[in-house]
């Protein structure tokens, strides 16, 4: 490998404060590790389970299993049956906040959900009576609602909407919303695929200007007492810790919430609970995440208006109003 990036470098340093961390960040970033992949299983278990699996993590939900390297479970027959879906670890540990979320939990709502791993993990962690996947970008559309099908998750709702549309037709109505925002993808390198300009001034102003307006309208679809989860596959402060930070002073309804399993994985860039999965942990290819509840004592709307505007989305059974 060449040199990196000089653009990688001075985030390294923004990161962490020590050499050590920085050249561990640098290295994973540039000479990817092999991480092993998980399952989130959306059928019963097949016992034995046909794979050798690592030992469990303590935030790791009882539907996932890490599985170790070298095997090949997107190949496998049950994959195609639908038992199960892959990805990668560090995905598991940005939902894990989701396990912080009290149960029943009766409707969810995935803004950006393509290609599926947050809505199906939601599935099985939260067992919501309503799950809404919406997906902006039409052509993602597919691969989603092939996923969710494949998966067996029969009772989710998918839209092609912009999210202004649900915070202008159902707002302060949903327990739980999800925000996996789009990012600059800077964890892909640690994947071993291409992100062109991830670390660039330009592409990180784009993606913070986009997510702020992303999270606004999330924020205004969460119901009182509900919870926003956002997450994003990047290192970035602007785009984590920053972003959050101007969330709670745009909406001061809302505070972190702490995870008490992800206590060890806190971030040192922020002065609320928010959680960090670094590259050279060597259990995935990192990302942010962090648990938001909204402390409005606002009424809940129902979903009622909106199914009667846009129907039942494009994939799904109709949901009960």
């Amino acid at each position: 490998m060449g040199q990196p990036s000089p653009l990688l470098v001075k985030l390294s340093r923004q990161l962490f404060s020590d050499a050590p961390n920085q050249a561990a960040f640098v290295a994973a970033l540039t000479t990817p590790p092999v991480y092993p992949p998980a399952l989130v299983w959306t059928q019963p278990r097949p016992h034995p389970v046909p794979f050798t699996v690592e030992g469990a993590l303590p935030w790791q939900p009882l539907c996932v299993d890490r599985v170790a390297p070298g095997q090949r479970p997107g190949q496998h027959s049950l994959h195609q049956q639908g038992f199960y879906y892959c990805l990668d670890t560090a995905s598991v540990f940005l939902a894990a906040v989701l396990g912080a979320i009290p149960r029943p939990v009766d409707w969810v709502l995935d803004l950006c959900a393509a290609p599926g791993g947050k809505s199906l993990l939601a599935w099985q962690m939260l067992q919501p009576s309503q799950l809404w996947c919406n997906e902006t970008i039409r052509k993602r559309v597919k691969i989603l609602i092939a996923n969710l099908k494949r998966c067996g998750a029969t009772h989710s709702q998918v839209f092609n909407l912009d999210p202004q549309v649900f915070a202008d037709h159902i707002p302060q109505a949903v327990p739980v919303v999800i925000v996996d925002a789009p990012c600059s993808g800077q964890s892909l390198l640690a994947k071993g695929e291409p992100a062109l300009g991830c670390f660039h001034p330009v592409t990180l102003r784009k993606n913070v200007s986009r997510q702020r307006r992303i999270l606004a309208q999330a924020a205004q679809v969460v119901a009182g007492g509900g919870y926003l989860a956002y997450m994003t596959c990047t290192f970035s402060p602007a785009e984590n810790e920053q972003m959050v930070s101007w969330l709670l002073k745009q909406f001061p309804q809302f505070e972190a919430v702490e995870v008490p399993l992800l206590q060890d994985y806190a971030s040192a860039l922020a002065t609320f609970p928010c959680y960090r999965l670094w590259p050279q942990s060597g259990l995935g290819a990192g990302g942010f995440t962090v648990l938001l509840r909204s402390r409005s004592e606002t009424v809940r709307q129902s979903s009622a208006a909106f199914v009667a505007t846009y129907g039942q989305g494009i994939y799904g059974e109709r949901p009960e109003a």
